[in-house]
């Protein structure tokens, strides 16, 4: 009976001749929802966004507070013969406090203007994230796609296989051409150039996939071999708009930020009335030498600020709030025609790739496949020469990844048209 150590050894060479390592792991399919997830909580572009957005939501109470008071401690006539306290009536040392404070509605339109760009940050980070999604989604489709097309390839090479096979047994016993023979073998050879084309392809894109969701570059990618065939009617292209303007968070993000330039213009129009200083000091005198008491002393003072270069300082700067609102709302107007322009692309693109995926699907692959078996029955029996039947299986092929790229770029552009709407509810 052979040792036990034998059976180990003869367990571990059969897993190596099944494909297989013993320590290797298969790697872990990503869903279209789980890169989703892994995208949102991993990506580095999002999360500084969001942590810029946050830092921004701390500058209001900041700008809306009053500064910092000083507090100052001096001597008063302190006679330099002997530094005596007592020795004159006006020595003191002093204790003062100072504060500045702004005109009454200053600090409301600094904290109000802050606070607008803290919302409009936020709804940038928002923009972010939709952009972020559909890249996401537009890769993985990719990715799924030349699954499927590097699939196709490997299924025409084993059919022109069995190709080459009949051709050489027709040959060998005098029913068909070399030619034959070479024309399969030199289709072979264009399979091989295509699947190299999309294998490379296929790195490149994992390569962006796994960037954005923040892994290394050349980490392994396996997508589901199925996926959800039905491609859903959206809305109307008038109601895409409507939706857009009340969901796209850029949008709302330019209305944030034209509300913030107001509250800027409006502050600085207050800038033409003065700001107040106000001070207050106590001197603490010691007694005379004689031991007569004297008083301590309080000082209160109030200084403004006069704004007599009005027309080179404050002028220019309500001129410049006011281009500056206006370049908001320009800026806002620019946005929305984008926003409406990739609905349009996107809503179109849908259409057409969606019409795309249901020809090829109930007629012009199924009428292929039934030409592809008819020649090949023809073939078999001298009826059909062995050029068209390769050019029909060509067909068949080209019309194959023609379906599978209708079918992934349908999808891709859903994904862009729910982030051109900024919302998911696009759907009839």
């Amino acid at each position: 009976m052979p040792p036990p150590t034998l059976f180990k050894h003869i367990a571990l060479a059969s897993l190596l001749l099944a494909g297989g390592t013993v320590c290797a792991e298969e790697p872990t399919v990503l869903t279209l929802q789980a890169a989703a997830e892994l995208a949102v909580q991993d990506n580095p572009d999002l999360a500084q966004m969001l942590a810029r957005a946050k830092a921004m939501a701390d500058i209001p109470s900041q700008a809306g507070t009053l500064p910092d008071p000083e507090i100052s401690f001096s001597a008063m006539s302190l006679p330099v013969d002997n530094f005596d306290t007592r020795q004159e009536d006006m020595t003191q040392l002093l204790v003062g406090i100072t504060q500045a404070i702004p005109f009454p509605g200053k600090l409301a339109l600094r904290e109000q203007a802050a606070a607008y760009e803290a919302a409009a940050a936020t709804h940038n980070a928002q923009e972010v994230r939709r952009r972020l999604l559909s890249d996401v989604k537009t890769t993985w489709w990719l990715i799924f796609y030349l699954d499927r097309a590097l699939g196709i390839v490997d299924n025409n090479q084993s059919l022109l296989h069995q190709f080459v096979d009949i051709a050489r047994t027709k040959y060998e016993v005098g029913e068909g051409l070399q030619q034959d023979v070479l024309l399969a073998q030199l289709e072979l050879s264009k399979l091989l150039d295509q699947k190299i084309n999309l294998t490379a392809l296929r790195r490149n894109a994992a390569a962006r996939l796994n960037a954005l969701l923040d892994r290394p570059a050349n980490s392994e990618l396996k997508l589901p071999a199925d996926a959800s065939m039905q491609l859903p009617a959206v809305l109307p292209e008038d109601r895409l708009y409507e939706q857009a303007e009340a969901s796209r968070a850029v949008l709302e993000g330019g209305r944030q930020d034209i509300n913030a330039a107001q509250s800027r213009l409006e502050l600085a129009k207050k800038d033409y009335l003065p700001d107040f200083m106000v001070d207050a000091s106590y001197g603490a005198r010691d007694d005379m030498p004689t031991g007569d008491r004297r008083s301590d002393l309080l000082s209160l003072g109030v200084r403004v600020n006069v704004p007599i270069f009005a027309g080179q300082k404050q002028a220019r700067a309500v001129d410049q709030r006011t281009s500056e609102l206006m370049q908001q709302k320009y800026a806002l107007q620019d946005q929305w025609n984008n926003v409406r322009s990739q609905i349009s692309q996107s809503y179109s693109d849908y259409r057409r790739a969606r019409e795309q995926f249901v020809l090829f699907e109930t007629g012009i692959v199924p009428q292929a496949q039934q030409t592809v078996a008819s020649m090949l029955s023809g073939y078999q029996v001298n009826k059909v020469d062995f050029l068209n039947l390769v050019r029909s299986q060509i067909t068949l092929f080209d019309y194959e990844t023609q379906y599978w790229k209708a079918f992934t770029e349908a999808n891709q552009s859903l994904a862009q048209l729910s982030a051109a709407v900024g919302s998911d509810e696009i759907y009839e």
